[in-house]
């Protein structure tokens, strides 16, 4: 994939930090890392970043928005998925996530998703087991040190990062519509980048 052809120029997803893995690598993340640094750190290899967030694009685009649910527990992916969902239409859950919201029918709170997005299957592993027992399909983002057993569709990115995940769920929120058509190949989301970017507070 030439640079050309990227979502965005390498220079936005580099100075997101999209490439900075950590310093554990799992087997099944390997094909996604590019090389390994003097102090151990994995880097990913951001084209196929780039790569699977069409990928991914495409699989979510086929499900109704009201059928699909986003889920974060990690405090920096908190506003991204909750602007991914305002964008897409799709079910935001973010902060703690309560047992039983996919397998408690008596839960006040539950619900049948036909999809699910999660941004990191460490953190986000209750939704992961209760997918799993639901037999739901899982879109995760994952890191060099996450095990990707019950993700059926990985996207590998920094999923720790305040600015990465930002980055990566604006351009799988643009994706997605123009993947059903609601954006054209070129036209951008009514959202800037920065309103996905989780705020810090001042000192």
């Amino acid at each position: 994939m030439s640079e050309e052809s990227l979502l965005v120029d390498m220079e936005q997803y580099l100075f997101a930090g999209v490439h900075i893995g950590t310093q554990i690598k799992t087997k099944s993340m390997e094909p996604y890392i590019f090389r390994v640094r003097p102090d151990g750190l994995f880097v990913l290899d951001v084209r196929k970043t780039d790569e699977r967030i069409r990928v991914a694009a495409k699989f979510i685009a086929r499900y109704e928005p009201d059928r699909v649910a986003a889920v974060t527990v990690r405090q920096y992916g908190q506003n991204p998925v909750r602007m991914f969902a305002k964008a897409t239409r799709v079910h935001p859950i973010v902060g703690r996530f309560i047992p039983g919201t996919f397998t408690n029918p008596t839960f006040k709170h539950y619900i049948e998703p036909d999809l699910i997005i999660i941004t990191d299957p460490k953190t986000d592993a209750q939704a992961l087991r209760e997918a799993k027992v639901m037999r739901v399909p899982v879109v995760s983002l994952c890191d060099t040190d996450n095990i990707v057993s019950n993700v059926d569709l990985v996207i590998p990115t920094n999923n720790k990062g305040r600015r990465a995940l930002a980055l990566v769920y604006w351009l799988l929120a643009r994706q997605v519509l123009r993947e059903r058509g609601e954006l054209g190949p070129e036209e951008d989301l009514p959202y800037k980048l920065s309103d996905f970017e989780t705020r810090l507070k001042k000192e």
